[in-house]
């Protein structure tokens, strides 16, 4: 058990001091960020806002672009997300829906169109260096339909959430970022938690209506 919490941790041995302290600091508030989400507040918005801004930062360092670009899509719509929650009366957010036929077409878009910009992007700054680039793409593409779902307040967000943080677990850890590929591994165990608690949420919703 010890060495395989060495080799895990091992490659942190590279990294400068203070960008170890900025991915900590990031994943706490990603941790306060998803379980805010996963309870229905809307302080999911400005902890997920600090949270991403470092990631921006680290991703970047670390050379996947497209969750760093996946991240800075994030801070965006947490904005948008922050207004919409807001547009309920002064009690209560906006209610919990399920994706209609619009929104399908609409996720349609954002995993075709995610996916091609960030190839594009790895090919514009030659990055396709390993399967991981290819992971990345995959994992960019769903996130950026789980982060449009999570602002529309959808059930469904949870179940993207779910699949992208899977495959999260082991990308961060070949990476040998250990503390991310943890965080991946809670986010996913919220994430399967939210998704209950959402789906009560919009049924206890439709037997008051």
């Amino acid at each position: 058990m010890i060495d395989f919490f060495k080799e895990f941790f091992e490659q942190y041995s590279q990294y400068d001091k203070l960008d170890i302290y900025f991915e900590v600091i990031a994943v706490i508030f990603g941790f306060l960020s998803v379980w805010c989400s996963k309870n229905n507040n809307i302080l999911v918005f400005p902890t997920g806002m600090i949270s991403t801004s470092i990631f921006v930062y680290l991703l970047f360092k670390w050379s996947l672009l497209g969750d760093m670009m996946i991240n800075a899509y994030y801070f965006i719509m947490s904005i948008y997300g922050w207004f919409y929650w807001s547009r309920g009366n002064n009690e209560k957010p906006a209610p919990i829906s399920v994706v209609n036929s619009y929104d399908k077409k609409i996720i349609a878009i954002l995993l075709l169109s995610s996916s091609i910009f960030v190839s594009l992007v790895y090919t514009l700054f030659e990055k396709w260096d390993s399967f991981v680039s290819y992971i990345d793409v995959l994992t960019t593409a769903v996130f950026f339909a789980a982060m449009w779902l999570m602002a529309k307040r959808k059930v469904q967000s949870w179940n993207f959430w779910i699949f992208a943080n899977i495959i999260s677990i082991p990308l961060y850890a070949h990476k040998g970022l250990a503390f991310t590929s943890l965080q991946y591994f809670i986010f996913t165990l919220i994430a399967i938690a939210g998704y209950y608690e959402w789906k009560n949420i919009y049924n206890k919703q439709n037997l008051t209506v």
